[in-house]
């Protein structure tokens, strides 16, 4: 049975990969890592003990004695996922983002040397390109130009991968996707942090004049994806990862709104963030021609289930919405 190592397991798309894995690969074994820090939560990974091919253990990756500990015993891959990612909280202060982001990268990155890895995949982002036009398509190829300290600090982690696979021959791979969205995702995302305030009767924040473009992915497509990246993809590459669901972020809204039978009146546009990227769409092709991926849950549907998941587990996401979560709100967007 092959051995896996995942970080960050118990966040929005580390604890989906955990479920579509121990779902579909009978012979995977599960080993989650993670610090449980504000976005971390254990809920996300409930009743999964009960596969017998799961663990969890609590440890942060910037930590060499914890990391080491758990790759002493064989590994066939380590998945990280690990990572502070909310942009806006990266131009409040950026240090801790450098601090996961980029050190504990190196400490997985030399772990998994000095044990013998057979396969470690990164996962990152498609903010690492930095911002588009009004046309085009980002393709593995394009220059890495990050505009925030996030997408800074996921590119430096991106140019660790490769030179450890460069220079000591580790079995690396890094992929880079477009936004996610699906069940248990932290409700400071925009599509979470929309659905449960209008399920309040809360207005909604859109930033600016609300036309910047993101390509949209149903969690469990990018999930399925990477599980046969790292089962089949060429060591050393990059793989993009898109959806082809490019919506300006006012048509986003009111996609939500509708499914939600809410009008415009609850959008409340506040002032924008600094270096908000004005387009992001990821040129797949690499991926669809060399390993046959293609992205299968429409928009519309995994929206529709995507707000369906909140409203059935309302409990999960009041827990998060309160306190120091609710101090942030305020300050990030001036709404109470």
């Amino acid at each position: 049975m092959n051995r896996l190592v995942v970080t960050g397991a118990a966040g929005f798309i580390g604890s989906n990969f955990v479920r579509r894995a121990l779902a579909e690969e009978p012979g995977w074994h599960m080993v989650a890592l993670d610090a449980l820090t504000y976005a971390g939560n254990l809920e996300n990974l409930a009743g999964l003990e009960e596969s017998g091919r799961f663990e969890f253990v609590r440890g942060d990756i910037c930590d060499e004695d914890a990391v080491s500990t758990v790759l002493d015993e064989p590994v066939w891959a380590v998945v990280n996922f690990a990572a502070e990612t909310h942009v806006d909280r990266s131009i409040h202060g950026g240090a801790e983002f450098v601090r996961t982001n980029v050190l504990g990268t190196q400490v997985l990155l030399e772990q998994s040397r000095q044990h013998g890895v057979e396969r470690y995949l990164q996962v990152s982002t498609d903010e690492v390109y930095g911002s588009l036009g009004p046309a085009g398509k980002f393709t593995e190829e394009s220059p890495l130009v990050p505009n925030s300290p996030y997408s800074a600090s996921k590119a430096a982690a991106d140019l660790l991968v490769r030179a450890y696979h460069v220079t000591y021959g580790l079995p690396a791979l890094v992929t880079r996707c477009s936004n996610n969205y699906g069940p248990y995702q932290f409700p400071e995302k925009v599509i979470p942090l929309f659905i449960t305030n209008l399920l309040e009767d809360r207005p909604v924040p859109l930033y600016g004049d609300g036309l910047n473009v993101r390509d949209w992915i149903h969690v469990w497509d990018h999930c399925d994806a990477l599980r046969l990246v790292l089962k089949s993809g060429q060591p050393g590459a990059v793989y993009n990862i898109g959806g082809n669901n490019e919506l300006t972020n006012l048509e986003l809204t009111r996609c939500i709104l509708h499914e939600l039978d809410k009008d415009d009146s609850f959008i409340r546009p506040v002032r924008d963030r600094p270096a908000h990227d004005r387009r992001y769409a990821v040129d797949f092709s690499k991926l669809r021609s060399e390993l046959g991926w293609s992205p299968r849950i429409s928009f519309a549907a995994g929206l529709r289930a995507t707000v369906r998941w909140y409203i059935e587990n309302e409990s999960w996401w009041r827990a998060i919405k309160s306190g120091e979560y609710r101090r942030y709100y305020e300050r990030q967007y001036g709404l109470v």
